[in-house]
């Protein structure tokens, strides 16, 4: 009786390290496309594939044709259709998150306590200057993202790349300020720009409340990773936005665990 020939099993060095890499990379990418249009890009081109692999199967010539000239331009169809997650994933490499992010999960593993106060510390302004426009009903929109895209933000907004403080966030949502209209773009701890102009949701199911600052805080966290602060001009109310989804009337109590969590 032969025995079973293993010697396909057999892995090197190599190849474990050429699978991590894989499962790295692949990690990566998901986490720039989770919670963005790009994903439901995705299922839609495995629909597609699968659906070419029936046809072929079944020798519906026609459709089998139809669909491989459709699938020859597949290369070039990517690059246009996730052009913005490619310049976030080489924005990414430049600036060197993958190290950046790492040295953030030591920190979290031995110096949670500290990461949390230096967190809390940063978040503090924010939650002061929401509390003081609540107060006067001033309306306001503060998107909070990951990865900084300036060719996205550059052609709508005014450049601003300041310390974040309370009396700056006020002033810039006054109703006499020349930026009051539109967002102002948190990211790095740092107010990257303001007065920028974002794309409005399509969802028609929302409250009939939501005026333009809401759709557009709701928009943005659709379509990126961003999640948005929402106070309305009418009531006062914060809302907040993340994955398309908007929570209305935050307490403060809750807006600070919330930013802690994703900013």
């Amino acid at each position: 009786m032969k025995g079973f020939d293993f010697d396909f099993l057999k892995v090197s060095v190599t190849d474990v390290v050429d699978i991590v890499l894989v499962a790295l990379l692949i990690y990566y990418v998901y986490t720039l496309i989770r919670n963005t249009l790009a994903v439901n890009l995705l299922v839609g081109m495995f629909i597609i594939t699968v659906f070419y692999w029936v046809v072929k199967a079944l020798h519906m010539e026609l459709l089998t044709t139809i669909i491989e000239k459709f699938m020859s331009v597949g290369i070039i169809a990517l690059i246009v259709i996730f052009q913005q997650e490619i310049r976030r994933f080489l924005l990414l490499i430049g600036k060197n998150a993958f190290l950046q992010k790492n040295k953030a999960w030591w920190g979290y593993l031995f110096g949670r306590k500290e990461i949390e106060r230096n967190n809390l510390a940063r978040i503090k302004p924010i939650i002061d200057a929401c509390k003081s426009m609540k107060k006067t009903r001033t309306g306001a929109l503060i998107v909070f993202v990951k990865f900084y895209d300036e060719q996205f933000f550059a052609n709508s907004c005014e450049v601003v790349d300041a310390k974040i403080s309370k009396r700056l966030l006020e002033s810039i949502f006054q109703k006499n300020s020349p930026l009051h209209d539109g967002a102002v773009v948190i990211s790095e701890n740092k107010i990257k720009s303001a007065s920028c102009i974002l794309p409005l949701t399509d969802n028609d199911q929302l409250p009939s409340q939501f005026g333009l600052r809401h759709r557009a805080g709701i928009g943005v966290s659709e379509t990126t990773d961003a999640v948005a602060v929402i106070i309305s001009e009418e009531t006062g109310e914060i809302s907040y936005a993340k994955q398309g989804r908007v929570r209305m009337n935050v307490s403060f109590g809750e807006l600070e665990k919330l930013l802690n969590k994703d900013f």
